[in-house]
Parts: structure tokens; C-alpha cells; sequence
């Protein structure tokens, strides 16, 4: 008894939570792969954060059955013991989201690669490792924009701070906070431990800094949404002539292995009109995603005439497929929680998933370990709920607070059907939700046909949202498109006389 409790006095010094109530730690009931049953967990929440093992291994409450909770671990769970503690964080898994995120590249639950790389030098990350996702140390040039005795709501924004030549990140007030001034830190620099910001609110204080966090699995809230008219430009002709999208739209690409998917992300990345980029990529080969952190520092984008690196506005998330596979599933979510952040500084925002089939596949084996009624091809019933819910975070919206400003998410989500079905369960629920299909052609592809978009298959539904901005450009240019249309369709029956 002596020794199980020194186990746990040791594990709370290493997690450096200090006072832990009793009622927060429970004890491990069952361990099936990626997937950990705890029992005394009175008192838990869905979703809740909790660190498992005496290594503290992150995971999430998903299911909660009496005083036990089953959790899904983001990491490797082999060495993991029946009567192990669980402890219980109080918090949902949640993402910091502030200066310091760009030229960053995380894993699927936001821990610095680079920063876990230089303390440990190893190339696979150690388990339970907790690494800040934001360096604490770093000083940032802050300039206010309030002063003492103003009333501020939430979403307001009360400070700039410049991160590099292309990106000013704007310190805002958190959602559902709010009250009146009573320090606002003078223009200097500060890292991200100083008080910037104290709000007086109901006889009571609060301290805000410059990074706030935010739980991955609810969306951040807006004014209201409104319809997209500014088309998203990829660089690619075929796309933005024939089967346009706007900036706050929805677009999948299905396609098979050697397609080209990665091609039109990165073309995406380079030429599109999109402030942000985020590039998710969820259960992708080692080597693909490896292709993208090599090439996409040396891609330059020109702004205001100036060759700037690409990377200045690029986060990029990198989930491999030989990465545990429950955090290939809440990759997604960090992704567009933070594309959402910067859609509320009043930006247009671009997110890359690749490949949202490598997340169902996640979801599906997550799924088979809690014994859930399997449906198409042994994905769960709820495939379709969990794909909406993620693709109606995109759009345009009003952002909270003053002063007035509009943003928007674009999601750009690569499918991996096997063999290149469409039929597949992934593609079929994809395609019921978003609004352009961008349906790649292996044939193409074989005759090196790049982008091997399928005319034919391929489809846009916002060409009206967009014809009042062709027809500023030019007044003939829906006819064109029209003929073009037409022409391509003759010369697909003639094919098959």
C-alpha cells in the first residue's frame, strides 16, 4: 500500500500538479490497444483530458458507464497495468492559440516536433513527454490598442502583436469573457507568462495574457454566418475557371494513390488567396508528409512585390500513419480550432486535410474497440455526423466583438478511397456535405496529365454565389465557361462512339 502510493505521490510531481483531491485519480480497469478503461472515475466528463499511467500518457474521456470511463490514449500504450493510476485534468483536450504558431509544425495534439526534437534528440517523440505548444520564453513586440476604464466585450481586440513580415497576430478577448479595464500592459515586449490585460467583471478579476486556449471539439462562436462570393484561387486553370470555390467553401478531392492530391494542396499553399494555411496531415505515409516539411520551406509567395517565405503563413500539423492512431483523430480537430482563431482576427483562412479517409480509418478502429455496431464496410454509424460536424466549421462568418470585421475557413479535405472507388462509405458521406468535388482521374495521371482533375465527374455548386464577381471581371466570362463546358462533354461522347 506504501508503495502504490509513493507510485502516485511520484506521478503528480512528475505532472507538477500539486493538491490533487482524492476523488480525481482512478485506477485502470481494462487496456485494449489504443483504447483504456478506467474505474473510479466518479464525476468525470465527456471529453474531459486525463493522463494515464505513471507516465502520464495524454488521453480523452469518451464514453462513461457508471464510476467507469473509457479513454482514448494518443499514445503507444504497451506497458500499461491493470491498477495504474488515471488522473483526471478537469479540463477538455484543448489547444493554445496565440503568437508563435507560425513555422511551427505539431503533432496530432499540438506538441512542438521541433521543440520535442532538440530536448530529447531523438526522432520518435517519447512517451508522456509534455512539451509547451507556444515558447513561454520568447518576447513579442506588444502594441495596445485599449486603455484603462474601457468596456470590452468578448471578441474584442485589444493588443497587436507583429509575428513576422506577413502575419500581425491580434490579441482578442476570449470568448465569453468580458468586463472593463483595469490594466492594460504599455507597448513592449512581453512573453507569454506577463499579464497584458486585467478585466474587472461582477467584483472580480481576471488576468488575460497573449495566447488564450480553447477545447478542439467546440467550434468557436461567431455574430452569424453569411454566403461566400470571393472565389478561392488555387493557381490551377481548370479550377478556377470550370469548377470554382469560394473563400469559406467546402471542397473534397478524392483520388487514388499517385493522383496528385499533395500536388494541388501544395499548389493551394503557394498561389491561393488565403491569408493562413494550416496543412493537416492525418495518417499519411512518413515520406509524403516528410516531401511537404522539405519542399515547403523552399516555396516563396509574393506579396506586395516581395518574395516572402511561404512558411511565414503556413502552420502545418503532422500526424503519420505510424503515429498512435486515436491522435490521427483529434488531428482534424486541432487543425480547425486553429484556422478558426485566426478566421476571428478578420482573415481568410485555408485548411488542408490530408487525407480525412486516414481519419475515418481512426475512428473506425477506435470504434471496434468499444464493441460498437459496425455499418459500411466497418465503419460506425455515426460516420456521416462526425464528417458534417467537422466540414460545417468552414464558412464566412462575422467575427465576435469590435471592431467589425468578417473572416472566413476554407476546408480542402483529400479523400484516399482504396483502389479508387468513389463509392467508398468516406467518399459517399464527403460528398452528401460539401459543396465542389474535385474528383482526380488515375488514368490521367498515367499519362501524366497533372492536375489530373476528371472534367466530366468534377462539379461546383457555387457558381451563383460567384456570378456577380465574374461578372465585375468580365461580363462574357460565364458564357465562355459555358462553351468550354459544352465542348468538353461533346468531346467525352465522341470518345465512346
Amino acid at each position: 500500500m506504501i508503495k502504490e502510493e509513493e507510485k502516485i505521490e511520484s506521478f503528480f510531481s512528475k505532472l507538477h500538479i500539486d493538491d490533487i483531491p482524492e476523488k480525481c485519480v482512478g485506477k485502470i480497469h481494462s487496456v485494449s490497444g489504443p483504447v483504456v478503461v478506467g474505474s473510479g472515475m466518479a464525476g468525470c466528463a465527456m471529453y474531459e483530458l486525463v493522463k494515464v499511467g505513471h507516465e502520464g500518457l495524454a488521453g480523452e474521456i469518451i464514453r462513461i458507464d457508471n464510476d467507469k470511463a473509457t479513454i482514448q490514449v494518443y499514445e503507444e500504450t504497451s506497458g500499461l497495468c491493470i491498477g495504474d493510476v488515471v488522473c483526471r485534468t478537469g479540463n477538455p483536450l484543448s489547444v493554445e492559440l496565440g503568437p508563435g504558431l507560425f513555422e511551427n509544425i505539431y503533432d496530432g495534439i499540438q506538441r512542438p516536433l521541433k521543440d520535442i526534437y532538440e530536448s530529447t534528440k531523438s526522432i520518435y517523440i517519447p512517451r508522456g513527454i509534455d512539451i509547451s505548444p507556444l515558447d513561454r520564453k520568447k518576447e513579442w513586440e506588444f502594441e495596445a490598442l485599449v486603455k484603462e476604464g474601457d468596456i470590452l466585450e468578448s471578441g474584442d481586440i485589444f493588443g497587436i502583436v507583429k509575428e513576422n513580415s506577413l502575419i500581425s497576430v491580434k490579441i482578442m478577448v476570449p470568448p465569453k469573457d468580458c468586463g472593463k479595464v483595469i490594466f492594460i500592459a504599455p507597448n513592449g515586449n512581453y512573453n507569454l507568462n506577463d499579464v497584458v490585460l486585467t478585466l474587472e467583471s461582477h467584483g472580480e478579476n481576471k488576468n488575460f495574457f497573449l495566447y488564450q486556449r480553447w477545447p478542439v471539439r467546440t467550434p468557436r462562436p461567431v455574430k452569424n454566418k453569411i454566403n461566400g462570393t470571393h472565389p478561392l484561387f488555387t493557381g490551377q486553370r481548370v479550377l478556377d475557371s470550370l469548377f470554382p470555390c469560394v473563400q469559406g467553401g467546402t471542397t473534397a478531392i478524392p483520388g487514388a494513390f499517385g493522383c496528385g492530391k499533395t500536388v494541388i494542396s501544395q499548389s493551394l499553399s503557394k498561389y491561393s488567396n488565403s491569408d493562413v494555411i494550416v496543412y493537416v496531415g492525418c495518417g499519411e505515409r512518413g515520406n509524403e508528409m516528410s516531401e511537404v516539411l522539405m519542399e515547403f520551406p523552399t516555396l516563396t509567395v509574393n506579396v506586395n512585390g516581395i518574395n516572402e517565405n511561404i512558411m511565414k503563413r503556413t502552420i502545418l500539423v503532422a500526424n503519420t500513419s505510424n503515429m498512435p492512431v486515436a491522435a490521427r483523430e483529434a488531428s482534424i480537430y486541432t487543425g480547425i480550432t486553429i484556422s478558426e482563431f485566426f478566421r476571428d482576427q478578420g482573415k481568410n483562412v485555408s485548411m488542408m486535410a490530408d487525407s480525412t479517409s486516414r481519419w475515418a480509418e481512426a475512428l473506425r478502429e477506435i470504434s471496434g474497440r468499444l464493441a460498437e455496431m459496425p455499418a459500411d464496410s466497418g465503419y460506425p454509424a455515426y460516420l456521416g455526423a462526425k464528417l458534417a460536424f467537422f466540414y460545417e466549421r468552414a464558412g464566412v462568418a462575422h467575427c465576435l466583438g469590435s471592431p467589425n470585421r468578417t473572416g472566413s475557413v476554407t476546408i480542402v479535405g483529400a479523400v484516399s478511397p482504396p483502389g479508387g472507388d468513389f463509392s467508398d462509405p468516406v467518399t459517399s458521406a464527403t460528398l452528401s456535405i460539401v459543396q465542389v468535388f474535385w474528383g482526380l482521374d488515375k488514368k490521367l495521371a498515367q499519362r501524366k496529365h497533372f492536375p489530373s482533375i476528371n472534367w466530366n465527374l468534377s462539379y461546383s455548386k457555387y457558381y451563383k454565389s460567384l456570378e456577380e464577381y465574374y461578372e465585375t471581371v468580365d461580363s462574357e466570362f460565364i458564357k465562355y465557361r459555358t462553351k468550354c463546358k459544352e465542348i468538353l462533354q461533346m468531346d467525352d461522347d465522341l470518345s465512346e462512339i
